[in-house]
């Protein structure tokens, strides 16, 4: 399965349509509290990009999915709808995803959120979850097999306890919102395709405290973890660069450097 090799110009419209996605999650930090419903969490995250940002959401609509961004409370992995009756409550937490289209590029990035104080468990939960993204990154350069990504993320995963969903994966971006190839999150030799400097891709990992199984929702987007275990995700796009990658949707309090090298 091959992957478009991005041009110049198209990279540099990535680079906006990232760090707008970006932004978004930074500004939406402040309101991440107990009782904000899901829904307005929705509209001031939709008001931003469109009004603020003179873009695109690139979820309202796709498919038929009724809202501008995705949000995850607990144990749903992904997709989860927002909607008004969902009210945020004291060691609750939730991953945020947007994808924004600017210039015709989307951009696509994922965190987590912790609502009030934190418990032990989801800490180290979204910990382990951030940190198998983040090793995931640091192995990315040109020539490497793309089974290695998973390779690292499942590793990490399971030697902390956890489990790695396989349902789901990251997936190349750009003019459309999924292109090839597939970003398995676990290793899987089939999935070896090279990666080259050019591409952009997304790397999401869905951590589960349970078991790795999954069930979709009558609602046909919501998916909860089937244990009804607690579930994390962490998202970046990033293209491949000589040197290694950049991350697109970097965001300013991330302790990882946008620009990462390979020096293997």
């Amino acid at each position: 399965m091959s992957c478009i090799i991005k041009t110049e110009s198209e990279i540099k419209k990535m680079r906006i349509s990232g760090k707008i996605a970006a932004e978004v999650l930074e500004m939406i930090e402040q309101y991440i509290k107990p009782n904000i419903t899901t829904e307005d969490i929705n509209q001031l995250c939709h008001d931003f990009i469109v009004y603020e940002k003179k873009a695109i959401s690139a979820c309202l609509g796709y498919h038929g999915f009724p809202k501008s961004i995705c949000t995850s409370v607990n144990d749903v992995v992904c997709h989860g709808i927002p909607n008004k009756k969902q009210i945020l409550k004291e060691g609750d937490i939730i991953n945020i995803d947007i994808t924004v289209i600017k210039n015709n590029y989307h951009g696509d990035t994922s965190k987590m959120f912790f609502i009030g104080k934190k418990n032990i468990l989801s800490q180290r939960l979204c910990k382990v979850a951030k940190e198998s993204l983040y090793r995931s990154l640091k192995i990315v350069q040109p020539g490497i097999p793309l089974y290695k990504i998973g390779e690292v993320i499942q590793q990490y995963v399971e030697d902390n306890q956890f489990s790695v969903v396989k349902e789901y994966c990251g997936h190349g971006i750009g003019r459309n919102f999924h292109e090839a190839p597939h970003v398995l999150h676990y290793k899987n030799k089939e999935n070896n395709t090279i990666l080259e400097k050019g591409m952009i891709f997304t790397i999401e990992p869905m951590i589960n405290v349970g078991n790795p199984q999954v069930k979709c929702m009558k609602d046909g987007w919501t998916v909860k973890t089937k244990d009804r275990s607690l579930s994390a995700q962490y998202e970046h796009t990033i293209l491949v660069t000589e040197y290694g990658c950049d991350i697109l949707t970097w965001q300013k309090n991330e302790k990882i450097s946008p620009r990462l090298v390979n020096k293997n």
